[in-house]
């Protein structure tokens, strides 16, 4: 018997998760559950996270969180409690399976099957953002090696214990060669692990076509948090129905399943909605604990029902479905079938309880790493990069130069075109001349040089090699 936790949300979240309960339980399910409270009441209360810290105890104590959709109360001041819960409790990986009911849920891709698996914390979703200048904000993308690994590893595991046949890398590490070209690196070298399992790496614009396009030559896809969010959803909606579909949210010790839709608050409390996303979710929290044999047979159970055109009305249409019904009828119709597997629909088979290898991060030996020189970002508001750098090569000194001034990342000086529009914010380059070294001291020096002087230094960049290998990029143009 295993203890989860489980928060039944707004709007449409209790009914949905009563009618997932349910059946899960008349399937077999070695579950005991502590019900929390999160959502709309808990921040309409006072608390912007929207959970106590009682409830945060449970989820921790319990390691499992089954999740219903909840409400954001509109207006500033309230944070995610998806985006918190997925930080706080280090749930590294998204998954999502994306898999065509045709022809009993309309899609244009009958026989579209595949698993999006979203690096789940880092990527621009640390929301690390400063406004700069008047005209110019940034926000930081974050991408780390510990970060990389474990998610590539996740997909290549999920996909050896899924008997899936090949894992396709979405990035676009031909414009973001540091960051992106990171994640496709550690791709490489994990792939290397799995010679039974089918690799490939594709740009993200051109994949996100393929994929939009000819789903079914794709398998698993894993990709860094902001491609895989905006593409999971396409998947799921291509696939028949963002309704349709759940979510896993894995990390090391903690594990949260749910429903990717949200709270649907005008359905509320009419027994319409469609449980069928977080019942995908709860079988998937099943397949986690190693209960594959009870996952197993509420899966094959719920394609029967759909099989047998035993719809809500969501995807309820004339000619193919046979019967509409409400949310605890759907139901009572999957636990009916409970045993029986679908015919037209493909059945599946789970490895009976089998859990997914996931060994923790080990950090690998430091690289040698080298002070090579620095970034010095300007808030300036002329127009001629000339101009700037007759001022900036004042803070010039018989170790280090100005080498380079960009503006939005291409190069404007020395050689820049008259065409190329700037904004107020220049990054300015500043590299140590032949036979010397910089050191922070330099910069240091730079900077006091540039108070001196009155230039709106905004920030520094330091510029590292490591391992002899230059850890930064150029100039666009340079």
């Amino acid at each position: 018997m295993v203890r989860i936790t489980v928060a039944k949300g707004d709007g449409i979240g209790p009914e949905i998760m009563d009618a997932t309960l349910s059946i899960i339980k008349a399937a077999g399910a070695q579950l005991e559950v502590d019900e929390i409270e999160v959502g709309e009441k808990v921040y309409l209360a006072g608390n912007t996270a929207g959970i106590a810290k009682e409830s945060w105890d449970i989820i921790r104590r319990n390691k499992i969180f089954l999740k219903a959709p909840i409400t954001t109360p509109q207006g500033g001041g309230y944070k995610s409690l998806n985006v918190t819960t997925r930080k706080f409790l280090g749930l590294y990986s998204n998954v999502r399976p994306c898999m065509s009911l045709h022809p009993f849920v309309k899609t244009k891709h009958p026989n579209m099957d595949l698993v999006i698996v979203r690096e789940n914390e880092e990527d621009l979703y640390a929301g690390i953002e400063h406004q700069q200048t008047d005209e110019v904000i940034q926000c930081l993308k974050l991408i780390s090696r510990p970060g990389c690994e474990k998610i590539v590893r996740y997909a290549f595991e999920y996909a050896k214990q899924y008997n899936r046949k090949k894992v396709t890398c979405f990035t676009k590490d031909n414009i973001m060669k540091q960051t992106d070209g990171l994640f496709h690196q550690v791709f490489d070298e994990i792939a290397k692990e799995y010679p039974e399992i089918e690799n490939e790496h594709w740009i993200i614009d051109i994949g996100a076509a393929k994929m939009a396009d000819t789903p079914e030559a794709f398998d698993v896809i894993v990709m860094p948090n902001l491609y895989g969010d905006v593409l999971s959803d396409v998947a799921a909606q291509i696939a028949g129905s963002v309704g349709l579909a759940g979510s896993a949210n894995i990390g090391e010790e903690c594990a949260m399943f749910e429903a990717i839709h949200g709270s649907a608050p005008r359905r509320a409390g009419q027994n319409m909605a469609n449980p069928s996303g977080l019942l995908q979710g709860a079988i998937m929290m099943l397949n986690h604990l190693g209960q594959t044999d009870v996952a197993e047979n509420v899966q094959n159970a719920w394609l029967k029902t759909i099989e047998d055109g035993i719809h809500t009305y969501d995807i309820f249409k004339e000619g193919v479905s046979k019967q509409k019904v409400g949310t605890k009828e759907f139901a009572e119709a999957v636990i009916a079938n409970l045993g029986h597997k679908p015919s037209t629909l493909k059945p599946v088979t789970y490895a009976k309880g089998a859990k997914l290898n996931l060994p923790k991060y080990k950090r690998k030996p430091a690289a040698k790493k080298e002070l090579v020189g620095v970034d010095v970002f300007v808030h300036w508001a002329g127009t001629n990069p000339n101009e700037l750098a007759n001022v900036i090569s004042d803070l010039d000194d018989n170790d280090v130069k100005l080498s380079m001034i960009t503006n939005r990342g291409i190069k404007v000086w020395p050689d820049g075109f008259e065409e190329t529009f700037c904004t107020d914010h220049w990054r300015c380059r500043f590299k140590p001349v032949e036979g010397a070294t910089i050191s922070k001291a330099h910069i240091v020096g730079l900077l006091t040089k540039a108070l001196d002087k009155n230039i709106d230094t905004i920030k520094t960049e330091n510029l590292y090699a490591f391992d002899g290998k230059a850890a930064y990029s150029l100039g666009q143009g340079q």
